[in-house]
């Protein structure tokens, strides 16, 4: 802070965190609450609202003694607001010049936007809110730094497009090697160095970046990167015309759309991503009883005029906006408009709610939101990368040539939403948020629409369809002095309406006057939030005793959503009944059906702050006991659930450690219809099974948390959940260390492990698996003990370390049949015969994959598929190294069958690839070729770099068979980058035999 030219000095890091929060929010109340949350992370003391007033009083006083004329921190119910009129704040400042640097070089005066930006970032002195603690503020000064680093990249830009490339080089270097995964940078570098005749220095920048991006994430560079990197090889003379702006799918480095965007040079054919062609359909029912908003639908409309006939892939895609306060109908608008102009989208229609204002939980993550789409897109679930930057890319390019029509809804920040434009037009976004999101600034300003409150004979008409016009025609000015206490707004007024509507005996002037006796509530309608709140707590007090205990019992949950048996749980009654409430809650709209999910099950929720409504009723009128009681059964139905589904999908509980938390009896039919797909309801309750392990872990559940997360590896493994795998056994392993569960530290250690040995990060794996193995030893845990011997031998087969990884599978197979674990058993002899093969003894495989196939099949029920597909493949693999040809083809191709069945794009890689190398050893290396470039596209849709290098070793050498020396050489030197990458240096060696054998 400073005065003129005078810094004031703030003392106390609670008044720096204070301070932080309201400049943040400069202009906005901040509440209390959200003071005290951030002050004290969560934990504050009981005089934690004292001491916030008298820290908030010491501001005033240094602000008072530099000379300030006027009060800059007001109280304003229900906490403070920084007052920003007649301050200076210099990051809207920083703001407001770079979207002047963007409006004027979307213009062309390149040489003004230089300047613009320039002064922009001369607005820093180094990081932003630097001292200051807090989980909020931190994360702002992330987004702060995030801003600088797009406008620094901007700025370049320009600057490249001005023919500064020489002038740029030194400081560019220095950029990237302090953003080093800043791909936007690296590019900029390039160009930089290419056009300045450094173009051995170019090439080694794009070495030095790719080292770091596989070394510290596991990945290639990104299109943008390796696009460039060819047309420098090939010297290009596109290179010295092209524009330096990278496309706008790049989320390392976030452009924003500008006339002067142009694409890279280099033109790459791409093949298409998806697997079925689908034309989604996501958007909620139109609201019933929508009333006016003529205008409104109007300037919506005008996105219709950049959607053709056909899509043009040559513009920007238009960007709509509906922003006004809580409950003023900004869903119920878009919803009205998209269903209405549905048909203009032939190749489908997506929705989201990004819950960017839900104070109870975390907003739904970019990330996650490009999963799912995708998904809905046809993309298949292996296919989609774990890394925001590939999706971003993927989900773009599936986007490129559709008409499709994005509904983003509760949108906070423009960072939000940034990755799920799409990167060229056709498709259409309409965006629903409290704010303005000045970032948004592509589309047309007839597009952005600002929603007041209702007019008064709208609001009287919307009474009126939810209550029945011919009873409120007969009191008009009851249902006018009723618009006037709802203060026209949408929310307001539909709960009124319920409640008048639920009440046939009661008439208009009745309630009319219940809410003018209501002197607090009808001050709270009058003011910010407060009125939502207060036109919660007047229908609640209506819903029946049932009703309302479920609705604030739903508040204990941090779940997205849910279905009936939820109800059910914190009730602890039948579904029937829990059925019948969900429904009273949805005719008080407070609840609402957010769709079906894949199990043909309703899914309800509650929207943001109505849960906020929820969770302060349970508090103030239920016990401690009570509320721990519910929350307690939900989780405990959610461990019978999942480990059954475990038992169903894997035919029996083999392969998880549970911990002694207790489980809840579920009546079997209720299991028999949720579970008639295992996986399909693992997929369908991933969000809400990933938010009660994270509540449970961080409310001291962690024996909860831990089960939960073993019983969902398997999900997350399949269908390449690795972000949530992380979080999830990071949390349940951080709140077992706090319980002192050595158990539940052992089997998160074990799964993190693994997650790294997934990755193909070996390092990391062996760190985990190792510290599992001590504290499995501490907990007695003979089956996690011996998971994780197979685990750690697993690395040592692959490293080349056949010995050591023999020894270990001796002695997990020992303590899996200990355990009585069958599928454990098959796996492990799995692992030891194809360690036999490694040694040459083919023979003795044979013998062990034999009895792992006969473990698979053993019992009169379906055998673990998964588990069979693994032994099979090894028995084939011992077939082929013995030269029995046609049984090793036959053996595969039973593995491919079932792989296909399963859906399991990784062993049907590894089958294919499997069948290659039959063909090849048979003398066909021409359907050899066939069946292994086939393969290789499954390995790099699974970011397999192993089986990636293996497969392209065999394809070298049926390339050899063909007599076509070249594209061996390109096969064999691409395995040996590969195998270099993980690490296999056994591998690597046969590589390199076989390039030698070229000459």
């Amino acid at each position: 802070m400073a005065a003129g030219p005078r810094p004031i000095a703030v003392g106390g890091a609670r008044q720096r965190t204070v301070l932080g929060l309201l400049l943040l929010r400069a202009g906005r109340i901040v509440p209390v609450d959200a003071l005290v949350d951030e002050v004290w992370n969560g934990r504050p003391p009981a005089t934690a609202r004292t001491q916030v007033a008298i820290v908030i009083a010491a501001l005033r006083k240094a602000f008072r003694a530099e000379g300030a004329s006027a009060e800059i921190i007001v109280t304003a119910h229900p906490g403070y607001q920084f007052t920003s009129d007649g301050h200076y704040l210099d990051s809207t400042h920083f703001s407001r010049l770079v979207a002047e640097a963007e409006r004027a070089s979307r213009s062309g005066r390149l040489e003004d936007a230089s300047r613009l930006y320039e002064e922009s970032l001369d607005l820093w002195r180094g990081p932003a809110l630097s001292g200051v603690t807090g989980s909020l503020v931190e994360d702002e000064a992330a987004r702060l730094e995030e801003q600088r680093l797009n406008a620094y990249d901007d700025a370049t830009a320009v600057r490249l497009e001005l023919g500064q490339d020489q002038e740029l080089v030194p400081r560019l270097a220095l950029v990237a090697r302090e953003q080093p995964l800043r791909e936007r940078t690296r590019h900029h570098l390039m160009l930089a160095q290419y056009r300045s005749g450094r173009r051995a220095e170019a090439l080694e920048t794009f070495r030095e970046a790719r080292r770091q991006l596989v070394n510290e994430l596991g990945m290639e560079p990104g299109p943008l990167l390796q696009d460039l990197h060819d047309a420098v090889l090939r010297d290009d003379p596109a290179l010295i015309r092209a524009a330096a702006r990278p496309p706008t799918g790049d989320p390392r480095g976030p452009v924003r759309t500008s006339a002067t965007d142009t694409v890279a040079a280099v033109a790459v054919a791409v093949e298409s991503p998806v697997e079925v062609e689908v034309v989604p359909s996501e958007l909620p029912p139109d609201v019933p009883g929508f009333t006016g908003r003529e205008e409104e639908l109007a300037c919506l409309d005008s996105l219709l005029d950049g959607v053709g006939s056909e899509p043009s892939g040559s513009t920007a895609p238009t960007v709509g906006l509906v922003t006004g306060v809580a409950g003023v109908g900004k869903t119920g608008l878009a919803v009205r408009w998209a269903n209405r102009v549905a048909e203009r989208f032939p190749d489908g229609r997506l929705f989201v709610d990004l819950r960017g204002y839900d104070e109870q939980s975390e907003a739904v993550s970019t990330s996650d939101v490009l999963g799912r789409f995708l998904r809905s897109l046809g993309v298949a679930s292996r296919r989609i990368p774990a890394g925001l930057e590939e999706r971003t890319a993927l989900y773009r390019s599936v986007l490129a040539d559709r008409r499709v029509l994005l509904v983003l809804d509760n949108v906070r920040t423009y960072g939000e939403i940034r990755a799920l434009l799409p990167g060229r037009g056709g498709s259409c976004v309409l965006t629903t948020s409290r704010e303005p999101l000045e970032h948004l600034v592509t589309w047309p300003a007839e597009a952005r629409v600002h929603l007041g409150l209702l007019p008064a004979p709208d609001a009287a008409e919307l009474l009126c369809r939810i209550v029945g016009r011919q009873r409120m025609q007969r009191a008009p000015e009851a249902t006018d002095r009723l618009v006037e206490l709802c203060d026209r707004l949408p929310l307001a007024l539909r709960i009124a309406g319920a409640r008048l509507a639920s009440k046939p005996h009661w008439t208009a002037d009745h309630l009319v006057g219940r809410l003018n006796d209501e002197r607090r509530r009808l001050d709270e309608l009058s003011q910010g939030e407060s009125q939502i709140r207060a036109s919660f707590a007047m229908s609640y007090r209506y819903l029946s005793d049932a009703a309302a205990r479920l609705y604030r019992r739903l508040g204990l949950l941090d779940v997205p959503d849910f279905t009936a048996w939820v109800g059910a749980a914190l009730l602890d009654t039948d579904l029937v009944d829990a059925e019948l409430l969900i429904e009273q809650l949805i005719d008080a709209q407070f609840v609402e059906v957010v769709g079906v999910d894949a199990m043909g099950a309703f899914r309800y929720r509650l929207q943001n702050l109505m849960r906020l409504y929820a969770g302060e009723r349970a508090a103030e009128e239920e016990s401690e006991a009570e509320r721990a009681a519910a929350r307690d059964r939900v989780f405990r139905t959610y461990l019978t659930i999942a480990q059954d589904a475990h038992h169903r999908e894997h035919a029996g509980d083999n392969s998880v450690v549970h911990s002694a938390a207790e489980r809840r009896d579920v009546p079997a039919a209720l299991l028999e219809e949720l579970l008639a797909d295992p996986l399909g309801w693992y997929e369908a309750e991933r969000l809400s099974l990933v938010a009660v392990i994270q509540q449970a872990a961080r409310g001291g559940q962690a024996d909860v948390a831990w089960d939960l997360t073993a019983s969902m590896i398997g999900l997350f493994e399949t269908r390449n959940y690795t972000e949530d795998w992380r979080i999830c056994a990071q949390l349940s392993l951080e709140a077992s260390r706090q319980a002192g569960d050595v158990l539940g530290q052992a089997v998160m250690r074990h799964y993190l492990g693994s997650m790294h040995l997934y990755l193909q990060r070996f390092d990391p794996a062996v760190r985990e698996l190792e510290a599992a193995l001590e504290l499995h030893e501490r907990a007695g845990s003979v089956l996690g003990r011996a998971m994780t011997l197979r685990n750690l031998a697993v690395v040592d087969r692959i490293q080349g370390r056949l010995g050591p990884a023999l020894e270990r599978l001796e002695e997990a197979l020992d303590g899996f049949r200990q355990a009585g674990d069958p599928v454990q058993e098959a796996h492990a002899l799995n692992n030891l015969a194809q360690v036999r093969i490694d040694q040459g003894r083919a023979e003795l495989a044979v013998d062990l994959a034999l009895d792992a196939v006969r473990l698979c099949e053993q019992g009169d029920g379906e055998p673990e598929k998964r588990g069979l597909a693994q032994a099979v493949h090894r028995l084939a693999r011992a077939c082929l190294a013995l030269g029995r040809y046609p049984e090793a083809e036959e053996a595969f191709s039973r593995v491919a069958e079932i792989s296909r069945g399963k859906s399991d794009v990784m062993g049907l890689g590894y089958a294919l690839w499997g069948l290659g190398e039959s063909r090849l050893a048979a003398g066909d290396p021409a359907t050899a070729l066939h069946h292994l470039c086939a393969a290789r596209e499954l390995a790099r849709r699974t970011v397999s770099p192993l089986m990636e290098g293996q497969i392209l070793l065999v394809r070298g050498r049926s390339h050899v068979a063909l007599g076509d020396s070249a594209a061996a050489r390109e096969d064999l030197m691409a395995a040996v980058e590969a195998f270099s990458v993980v690490d296999a240096p056994t591998w690597r060696v046969r590589a390199r035999e076989a390039l030698a054998e070229l000459g």
